[in-house]
């Protein structure tokens, strides 16, 4: 069946087929093939020749709207547990002990580490004084942003007390080399707790407290995908995050 759309196209803009196949870098015969018989290009190719003639390219090829099959497993899944509660602090240790070159953390509070482990502050200086390059991040209890996820969980200011109590447990890391402390105000979708090529990513879900939302434990696979891109949002946080007084980075 012809693609009247794309024939309509090319004779309202006056393309040729030679034309657009070398814009698409395809042979002519191919694009008389996608007018005449109605065939639907490859993927990379459609988007090619749809930007060239300026047009949407699904309405050229409406069969390239549908969707790509899911995949059942990332091979970059470790583990996935159905809430944070689920999960043994041991775990989060456990990952963290095992860091050699980075460990990255990104959280509003997250004091239930100190809590249930009172030597994570001991760990991070053994990680560190190993070569381990440590920053971390926690919330901004003057941010508005904190503020909103206090109502939306119904925790009222208890949010913001526990950020004050998170920077109250990481303070005596301040000038230890190797060890970044910083806040940060922003919208906090996940927590992250990086370690080298792992990562454990606290899902948040709007108006639960962080320890009723899923967790996923993620390795980096050689293709990079969904760890690159948590780790990709951490280092835009830290950008945005101001260094705690007493570090060796600027004032609180």
């Amino acid at each position: 069946m012809p693609n009247e759309r794309l024939r309509a196209v090319l004779a309202s803009t006056g393309w040729t087929y030679a034309e657009l196949a070398d814009a698409a870098g395809v042979d002519p015969k191919s694009v008389e093939r996608w007018v005449n018989l109605g065939r639907t290009p490859r993927r990379t190719t459609a988007l090619k020749a749809a930007e060239a003639l300026g047009e949407d390219v699904h309405a050229l090829w409406p069969a390239l709207r549908q969707a790509r099959r899911a995949r059942t497993v990332s091979p970059e899944l470790v583990a996935l547990y159905v809430q944070r509660a689920d999960l043994p602090v041991s775990v989060f240790v456990e990952v963290l002990a095992q860091a050699r070159q980075r460990i990255d953390v990104l959280v509003y509070a997250a004091v239930f580490l100190h809590e249930a482990y009172p030597r994570l502050n001991d760990l991070l200086i053994e990680r560190a004084a190993e070569g381990c390059m440590i920053r971390i991040a926690v919330g901004d209890a003057d941010s508005a942003n904190i503020h909103q996820r206090g109502r939306e969980e119904k925790f009222g200011h208890g949010i913001e007390s526990r950020c004050h109590n998170a920077l109250t447990h990481y303070r005596p890391l301040l000038g230890v080399p190797g060890i970044e402390l910083r806040t940060h105000g922003t919208t906090l979708y996940n927590s992250l707790y990086r370690a080298d090529d792992q990562v454990l990513v606290n899902a948040h879900i709007w108006g639960v407290n962080a320890y009723g939302a899923p967790v996923w434990h993620l390795r980096r696979n050689s293709h990079g995908g969904m760890f690159d891109a948590y780790a990709g949002s951490f280092d835009a946080v830290w950008e945005t995050a101001r260094p705690v007084g007493g570090s060796t980075h600027g004032t609180d």
